[in-house]
């Protein structure tokens, strides 16, 4: 069984990522002669900027995907016949090569 795609996951796992470069840069300014306040301020800028991204893009995705799951849900039919024609082309693409 192959692992599914969790955006939640993914999400926690860009966040955390954040999170150890604003430690990291918040360490290399106190240790760092040669590093500005300017240049550490507009870094934390940028980090603040991304995590708001990254609040949307979270919030848009799980948006996105409670519409797949109840159209899914509805649908279940033309769910599994979407997904049997995506699995016959890539099946004939591959069996090209």
């Amino acid at each position: 069984m192959s692992p599914q795609f969790d955006a939640g996951k993914l999400a926690e796992d860009i966040k955390t990522l954040v999170r150890d470069a604003e430690t990291l840069l918040r360490a290399s300014a106190e240790n760092a002669e040669d590093l500005t306040e300017e240049a550490r301020q507009t870094a934390e800028r940028s980090l603040h900027a991304l995590r708001s991204r990254l609040s949307e893009i979270e919030r848009d995705l799980k948006g996105r995907a409670e519409v797949l799951d109840g159209y899914v849900h509805d649908n279940p039919w033309t769910a599994v016949a979407v997904a049997g024609g995506v699995a016959l082309l890539l099946g004939l693409l591959m069996g090209r090569r």
